[in-house]
């Protein structure tokens, strides 16, 4: 951690270096919070699909207070998610917010919690959340640390979601390059058997597909089988 409270952004590049997954540095990032506080327990929550999860925790708590408010639909950390805010509980014992949220809290030990917006206004918003058992424990930490890690995890985030969309890109690239390569198979046997041109060909072909209701390559793949007596070979295409 850097003089000011916040994280050196070479050691959150480490991070994202050696995990082998978001959720492996999602909980390298609840580790260091709470490590950094001494707290009870941490967690993440992301929303996929319209639905609250805890992707990651550390300490025994977390898991069942994330839990207890995905059940109600309502309580800090999903009101953090939801409406990009910081939240903060100074006691549970005094809350009178998020219905028997706050009494629930206060029977697994905790009095305290906090709530930290991530990747807000994104397709995977999320809270970092922490619970004290002490009341009003947060005004003893830095909070201006906990925002930073809160920030790194959004762009950690940020970088996977990239990351993925990239892979799909790359993998919808080798579907579409795999497909034309078995189609210009195909043409060249009609030309050769039909001699016409590859314009022709392919008009061909695309009229027996819709005749036939069938996909173009899978048309042009059951040719080739009938024609040489097994499957056609897909390039290895590599990027």
């Amino acid at each position: 951690m850097n003089g000011d409270g916040t994280y050196d952004s070479g050691r959150m590049t480490q991070w994202l270096l050696e995990t082998d997954s978001l959720e492996q540095f999602l909980q390298t990032l609840a580790d260091a919070a709470l490590d950094m506080t001494g707290f009870a327990g941490a967690g993440v929550t992301l929303e996929r699909d319209g639905r609250p999860l805890t992707v990651v925790s550390a300490g025994p708590p977390a898991p069942d207070l994330d839990e207890k408010q995905y059940g109600q639909d309502d309580g800090p950390c999903l009101h953090s998610l939801r409406k990009a805010e910081e939240v903060a509980v100074r006691d549970m014992a005094a809350e009178t917010r998020w219905g028997d949220y706050p009494a629930y809290a206060v029977s697994r030990g905790i009095r305290s919690s906090l709530s930290l917006p991530i990747a807000a206004h994104t397709h995977t918003a999320g809270a970092l959340n922490l619970y004290a058992a002490r009341p009003d424990a947060f005004a003893e930490v830095d909070i201006g640390a906990l925002r930073s890690l809160a920030a790194e995890a959004t762009g950690g985030i940020a970088v996977a979601r990239r990351i993925s969309e990239n892979q799909e890109f790359a993998e919808q690239m080798r579907t579409a390059m795999r497909s034309r390569g078995i189609i210009d198979q195909a043409l060249g046997v009609v030309m050769g058997q039909r001699r016409c041109t590859a314009e022709e060909a392919f008009g061909i072909l695309r009229s027996a597909s819709q005749r036939r209701n069938v996909k173009l390559r899978d048309l042009c793949g059951e040719l080739l089988t009938n024609l040489t007596g097994r499957p056609p070979t897909e390039p290895d295409i590599r990027f």
